[in-house]
């Protein structure tokens, strides 16, 4: 977080949010930035402008068009301070850390330690594990340590179409959960601090909230999961 009174030109904000001149001042055009405090004719720009910017690379960094971006930016007060900025971009920190890594074909098939064909490449992408690029050419390896897993799932003759409805599964029910998990959040956490004014007292707490709560929610998912399905197998052998 930058000093309270701290004080940029328009070169020295670019340098600290790793961005173009060109840039801020592209997003100052599109009202994304609020104007500087002029000293006769040098433009001066405060925490606030940094910490407007540094969301925006977050939303960018989550695949926001910039349309996108200007509809979330239009949603938070204009009088907001870095700090409540600094809060919205650690709501929208990743819960877990990206591992997507994109590899061309010969690089893949060097993990896999074998020459991957069409038809494997498919399976893995039915799987979730490979997402192939725009161009074609080249792909994304979505969580490298899941490649291995995959390849002996397919070694197993596991039918493609299977494979392909499995994904979809999983894709509904958690999409769907990360909606309610999300809705209950905002409910209990975010909506009684907006509502009180958004104290700086409660600031941190907030912060801290959503820190603790992402490695505890992901392991409750897990052993939910794992507990489920245990349930299930039980449940089916018994015949109850």
């Amino acid at each position: 977080m930058a000093e309270p009174d701290a004080e940029y030109t328009v070169d020295e904000l670019a340098a600290r949010a790793g961005v173009t001149v060109r840039t801020v001042r592209f997003y100052a055009g599109r009202s994304l930035l609020p104007p500087p405090r002029l000293r006769g004719r040098v433009g001066l720009y405060g925490p606030v402008h940094l910490a407007r910017l540094e969301l925006i690379r977050e939303l960018q960094a989550l695949g926001f068009t910039l349309a996108a971006v200007e509809r979330h930016l239009q949603r938070i007060p204009d009088d907001a301070s870095a700090e409540d900025l600094a809060l919205q971009r650690a709501l929208l920190t990743p819960w877990v850390a990206e591992t997507r890594e994109e590899v061309e074909l010969h690089e893949l098939s060097r993990r896999a330690g074998r020459q991957l064909d069409e038809g494997t490449i498919e399976q893995l992408v039915s799987l979730g594990v490979l997402e192939r690029t725009d161009d074609g050419t080249r792909f994304t390896l979505l969580n490298p340590t899941l490649l291995a897993n995959g390849l002996e799932i397919i070694d197993l003759g596991m039918p493609p179409e299977m494979l392909h409805a499995a994904k979809k599964v999983v894709e509904r029910h958690v999409v769907a959960m990360a909606a309610e998990l999300q809705e209950l959040f905002a409910d209990n956490v975010l909506r009684p601090y907006v509502e009180q004014g958004r104290p700086a007292g409660e600031r941190e707490r907030v912060r801290q909230i959503t820190d603790k709560l992402k490695p505890v929610t992901i392991q409750a998912l897990v052993s939910g999961f794992e507990r489920a399905v245990n349930h299930t197998l039980r449940r089916k052998v018994s015949g109850s």
